[in-house]
């Protein structure tokens, strides 16, 4: 099947790199946006945040990047200037935001990608960590 998903990636967070393990767990190749090297133009992340139903504020990460030092907490700072901070500083932007034909998700646990998925699994899935997530069976786990 041929299908249009595309992962914006960060290849060291593990959440994300079992985010993109279940797109192929799902007999799909993604198209793999490496956001630190390739960030996203400022209209496609605002409409990325806005299909997703998010706000600036919600896509923000605050582990591992200059969140404090930049003042990032104040709530009295605009959308606008949040997705400045975050095409300044891409590592603001929270991974992986999946973009599929069912949606646009910040998929936190990684397991929030099968929502996004037209296809089932194509067999048992465990995290990294061991956590098993899709059974022998590719049947989603509680």
């Amino acid at each position: 099947m041929a299908v249009d998903i595309v992962i914006y990636h960060n290849p060291e967070c593990g959440t994300s790199r079992n985010t993109l393990a279940m797109i192929r767990n799902a007999g799909i190749e993604p198209h793999v946006v490496e956001y630190l090297k390739a960030p996203p133009a400022r209209a496609l992340l605002v409409d990325l945040i806005d299909r997703a139903g998010m706000t600036p504020r919600e896509l923000l990460r605050e582990k591992g990047t200059p969140y404090a030092e930049l003042g990032l907490g104040d709530t009295s700072l605009t959308d606008d200037a949040l997705v400045d901070a975050m095409m300044a500083h891409p590592i603001l932007i929270n991974r992986p935001l999946v973009v599929s034909p069912l949606g646009v998700k910040l998929c936190r646990p990684s397991e929030a990608v099968l929502d996004l998925l037209p296809s089932e699994q194509l067999g048992a899935f465990a995290k990294e960590d061991g956590e098993q997530v899709v059974d022998a069976s590719g049947q989603r786990l509680a």
